[in-house]
C-alpha cells in the first residue's frame, strides 16, 4: 500500500490541519471511474483492479488516519473495496465513486473501532497509535506539528463517532455537511461530536502548557 499523503495548511476558518482532499484525484489516463463503474457492474474484473488501484492510497491514507497502523489497516482496506463492489448497484452516480468508497471507509472503519474499544476495555488489545512522524513530515510548520499532536493525543480517548468526526474535520479539512455525509450522520449529530472531540483537545492543550511551566 503507498504511505498517506503529506498534509497541508488550512489558513481559512477553524484552524485545520488538512490532508490532500478525499474526492479531489489527480486527472488519471484511461477511462473515467464512471466508465469503469459501468464496466464493473458488467462483471469486467479488469474494473474492479483498475478502480482498487486508482483509489487504494486515498483508502489507505483515509484508514491509517483514522485508525492508525496495526495488522488490521490492510484487512480494513481490502472490506472496503469488498463492500464497495459488491454494493456497485446502489451507486446512483457512477462518477462520484471515490467519495463513495470514502463514506464507505469511513463507515467500516466506526465498525472497527467500536469492535476494537470493546477488546481494549477486556484487556484483549493494546490500543493502537498512529506514528506522527509518518504522518507529520518534516517539512510541516512547527505550529502544524503542535495541532496534529494535540488532535491524535486525544483519540484514544473518544468514542469512535467523535474520534472520526474530529479526524475528517480537523485533519482532512471536510465541513460539517461533507462529514455528516460521509458518516452518514445528522449535521447536528456531527456538531455535537465535534463539542465533545473540541473539549478533550482543549483539556489536552491545558495539561500540556501545566507540564511545561512546571
Amino acid at each position: 500500500m503507498n504511505k498517506l499523503a503529506e498534509p497541508s495548511r488550512k489558513s481559512a476558518g477553524t484552524s485545520s490541519v488538512v490532508a490532500k482532499p478525499l474526492t479531489q484525484e489527480k486527472a488519471h489516463a484511461g477511462p473515467s471511474d464512471a466508465a469503469l463503474v459501468v464496466a464493473a457492474r458488467a462483471g469486467e474484473k479488469w474494473a474492479q483492479e483498475a478502480l482498487f488501484r486508482r483509489h487504494a492510497r486515498m483508502v489507505n491514507g483515509l484508514a491509517y488516519r483514522l485508525l492508525g497502523r496495526d495488522d488490521e489497516l490492510d484487512d480494513l482496506v481490502q472490506t472496503a473495496f469488498m463492500a464497495a463492489f459488491r454494493d456497485l448497484g446502489r451507486l446512483a452516480e457512477p462518477q462520484a465513486f471515490g467519495s463513495w468508497l470514502a463514506s464507505i471507509t469511513v463507515r467500516t472503519t466506526h465498525k472497527l473501532l467500536r469492535r476494537r474499544k470493546m477488546l481494549t476495555r477486556l484487556g484483549l488489545r493494546e490500543p493502537a497509535n498512529v506514528e506522527l512522524d509518518t504522518l507529520l513530515g518534516a517539512s510541516l510548520p512547527a505550529t502544524v506539528q503542535r495541532e496534529l499532536r494535540e488532535i491524535y493525543g486525544v483519540l484514544d480517548a473518544l468514542p469512535g463517532e467523535a474520534r472520526i468526526a474530529l479526524v475528517l474535520h480537523r485533519v482532512d479539512g471536510l465541513s460539517i455537511p461533507e462529514i455528516a455525509e460521509r458518516m452518514a450522520l445528522s449535521e447536528s449529530t456531527v456538531k455535537r461530536r465535534l463539542r465533545l472531540a473540541e473539549g478533550e483537545v482543549g483539556k489536552h492543550r491545558e495539561r500540556a502548557a501545566r507540564e511545561s511551566s512546571s
